[in-house]
């Protein structure tokens, strides 16, 4: 592509000479690493190193003209923007051909539930024959290729690769967990969603949002940029939360709502939950069918009810709903049993807010017949403020509570058991800051019929110590413990 044609009509941005305007762009980065002939590099200036000090690496690699924020001394064509993150994702959509315009895009934010929600959808609409890409926590799919991902949401430079790659892959629908990060930062400019779904809000990243206000205003940004009723957009909102109705406010699309306490238009009851699944009936617009899944939970329900109101609008008939739901199967690192035939439970779970570890404490008192045991901590460098909140929710549903290490990265980890601990008696729990030695102390004192809860990590396959990520993962520290007390 020309550079004339890339940067036509960016406001801001003139082409001085005619030997610009021929320039071929074959390639866009923002990773000075990844430079090469006949790329256009971005200068983004990040949390921890400013894009601008590797123009020259750049232009070195084969950079042939520049995005930046400030002038540089340079040989190749510099355009100096007020925010390259806004030109990166305009420019970014059109290098690209605009390919969420080229499939069915749902969204999903929210502080829980993002990751279960896309992984539900993807198996229902897999089971329809349908092929799916997925972005988010745990990775990135386009069609059966699965690749690691940094970011929940990776910026928009990476995302319409993602995308583009989707559509070469014959990808019809496309599943994204969207942060409220990558809401704020703008990573989703020109990403044209057709669904929009809200699953919760509770207190999480205040480190970063400051105040749940502003929190807030970050999420509504995904359902104040979806469009309109008229464009075919779907904005879907769980009516139990409650800032849905201020939410509802801020779109123009056409509206679904789905709950169990308030009236809903797709509305769980008859809520049964069990230590092997769950029932329910569903009704969706007054029509009602019975539903078993192997999912449990009540935050499991709310987390079908949102994947149903995006099936419902994509099509799918109830019938085919009940069908599909009943062949769901579990997701890695939430709620996942590990069964190594010992005589007690033991479960691991992301749970790493306020709002995730109570539902999943409170989930396993509903069928808890002994002691409930949990082994949490928090991580390192993310907001302070939950920690006293998460100890103690921990020491309210648990018989047992340990709390140990998460991931501390560059925070002293005896500092973060200090604040989770801060309100509460001595005698209410443990303290074993090694990981692994705490989850072997849970498995070594379980008794028949115990429910061991591991939260935090989930499926994670790390622990982030100082700057370093070293290998650890829950579920496998669990198994060798089982191991090491059946001998």
């Amino acid at each position: 592509m020309k550079l004339e044609e890339l940067l036509h009509q960016i406001r801001g941005i003139k082409l001085t000479e005619e030997k610009e305007a021929a320039i071929e762009i074959d390639h866009l980065e923002m990773d000075s690493r990844e430079v090469r002939a006949g790329t256009l590099f971005f200068c983004i200036n990040g949390y921890t190193v400013d894009g601008h000090d590797f123009a020259r690496s750049a232009y070195d690699n084969g950079a042939v003209a520049i995005i930046a924020e400030k002038e540089l001394d340079l040989p190749i064509p510099v355009f100096v923007v007020r925010d390259t993150k806004r030109v990166m994702a305009q420019l970014a959509n059109r290098f690209y051909d605009n390919p969420t315009k080229k499939l069915q895009l749902i969204g999903v934010t929210g502080t829980n539930g993002k990751t279960s929600v896309t992984h539900i959808l993807d198996q229902l609409f897999k089971q329809e024959q349908r092929t799916t890409g997925l972005i988010g926590t745990m990775y990135t799919k386009v069609g059966d290729e699965v690749i690691e991902t940094k970011n929940t949401t990776p910026e928009s430079l990476v995302l319409q690769q993602r995308f583009q790659a989707m559509v070469d892959q014959k990808v019809d629908t496309a599943l994204m967990e969207v942060s409220s990060h990558a809401l704020h930062l703008g990573r989703v400019r020109g990403c044209d969603f057709d669904i929009a779904i809200f699953t919760n809000l509770s207190p999480d990243h205040i480190d970063y949002h400051q105040t749940m206000d502003h929190y807030m205003y970050a999420k509504s940004l995904l359902f104040s940029q979806l469009g309109n009723t008229y464009d075919g957009k779907t904005a879907i909102f769980n009516s139990d939360d409650q800032v849905a109705d201020q939410l509802i406010q801020m779109t123009t699309a056409d509206l679904i709502t789905y709950g169990i306490k308030k009236p809903a238009d797709i509305m769980a009851s008859d809520v049964r939950i069990e230590s092997n699944g769950t029932t329910f009936t569903l009704t969706v617009f007054g029509e009602s069918v019975e539903i078993k899944m192997s999912l449990i939970g009540l935050f499991n329900v709310y987390n079908v009810l949102a994947a149903v109101s995006a099936a419902y609008v994509s099509g799918f008939s109830l019938p085919t709903i009940q069908k599909g739901l009943a062949h769901i199967s579990g997701i890695a690192g939430r709620f996942e049993p590990i069964d190594s035939g010992q005589d007690f439970a033991v479960i691991v779970d992301y749970a790493h807010t306020p709002d995730s570890l109570e539902n999943v404490l409170k989930t396993v008192q509903d069928f808890a017949s002994n002691k409930v045991r949990v082994v949490v901590g928090c991580g390192g460098d993310r907001d302070k403020s939950k920690r006293p909140v998460m100890g103690e929710i921990a020491v309210r549903y648990a018989d047992e509570t340990i709390f140990t290490s998460d991931n501390p990265r560059t925070e002293n980890p005896s500092m973060i058991l200090q604040d989770m601990t801060s309100g509460l008696d001595r005698d209410q729990y443990r303290l074993i800051e090694d990981r692994t030695e705490a989850i072997h102390y849970a498995m070594n004192q379980a008794e028949k019929n115990d429910i061991i809860v591991i939260a935090g990590k989930g499926h994670e396959t790390y622990q982030e110590i100082g700057r370093n990520r070293t290998y650890f993962d829950d579920r496998e520290v669990a198994r060798a413990a089982l191991k090491e007390r059946v001998k």
